[in-house]
């Protein structure tokens, strides 16, 4: 299938930018590595498609005051090489190598991930287990979001019309820290069957739910498998039963468990 006709516009500015996506039907056009085969399938169709790739100011990564500032449009790539993500936020930088492909991986960005808010997507998970605080900038004003309030549901975020997601701020991980990511897929590069992203007493699953699934505990591990039984609800999907992904989660939270 071919996209729906549409209007297209590269801003020079973040100002511009937002001054576009304040349009009625504007939609944000980034690495566009979920964007273009949604067009394509006419999944979306928007009127105005607003391409902010190469703004100045929203590809950086900065370590300082006990925080990472990730811009939204560092790529995949980009935190998988930077010396920042592996120092400071060791669950992000475990994270990155299970996203798609390297081809992917070279364009796709942080803040597209995100803003997408697919359940069974890396990012949603990581920002939730470490508490990260998004930054979300309009024409008029910035507001900060905390990871567990910015996703909504299926696809669905705090984001409102006119507003983009700039920036995220991940709290720099103590020595005393204890991170790991895990998941299985069908294939390396697949998306997730299901996921954990666990750091201290944090347990966050991906491919459970509508959104990330938060699961805190201080038990032992027999209880915490038990609870989570009673829990977790995951939905099925076209290979994988809610029953066989309740029993892949407790593999994973028994992975993570013995390896934190």
């Amino acid at each position: 299938m071919k996209a729906p006709s549409f209007a297209y516009a590269k801003p020079a500015s973040l100002a511009e930018a937002l001054e576009l996506l304040a349009r009625p039907g504007a939609k944000v056009l980034a690495g566009g590595q979920s964007l273009i085969p949604s067009l394509n399938m006419r999944l979306s169709s928007p009127e105005l498609l607003v391409d902010i790739t190469g703004l100045q100011g929203l590809s950086e990564i900065k370590a300082s005051n006990g925080a990472v500032r990730i811009g939204a449009l560092v790529t995949h790539a980009q935190l998988e090489q930077s010396p920042e993500v592996k120092k400071h936020l060791p669950l992000l930088a475990q994270a990155v190598p299970h996203v798609a492909h390297t081809a992917i991986r070279n364009r796709g960005t942080l803040g597209g991930s995100l803003a997408l808010a697919d359940p069974a997507a890396e990012y949603p998970a990581v920002a939730v287990a470490l508490e990260a605080v998004f930054e979300i900038t309009s024409k008029t004003s910035i507001r900060r979001v905390d990871a567990a309030n910015f996703f909504k549901g299926l696809f669905e975020t705090d984001l409102k019309a006119g507003e983009l997601l700039t920036a995220v701020e991940f709290p720099v991980a103590k020595p005393a820290d204890r991170s790991v990511f895990v998941e299985l897929a069908r294939r390396n590069g697949d998306y997730a069957i299901v996921g954990l992203a666990a750091h201290n007493d944090r347990f966050v699953f991906l491919g459970a739910g509508d959104r990330p699934v938060q699961f805190s505990f201080k038990s032992n591990l027999e209880e915490a498998k038990a609870n989570l039984k009673a829990i977790l609800k995951p939905p099925a999907d076209l290979y994988n039963t809610s029953a066989t992904k309740l029993h892949l989660a407790g593999v994973l939270l028994e992975r993570a468990w013995n390896t934190r």
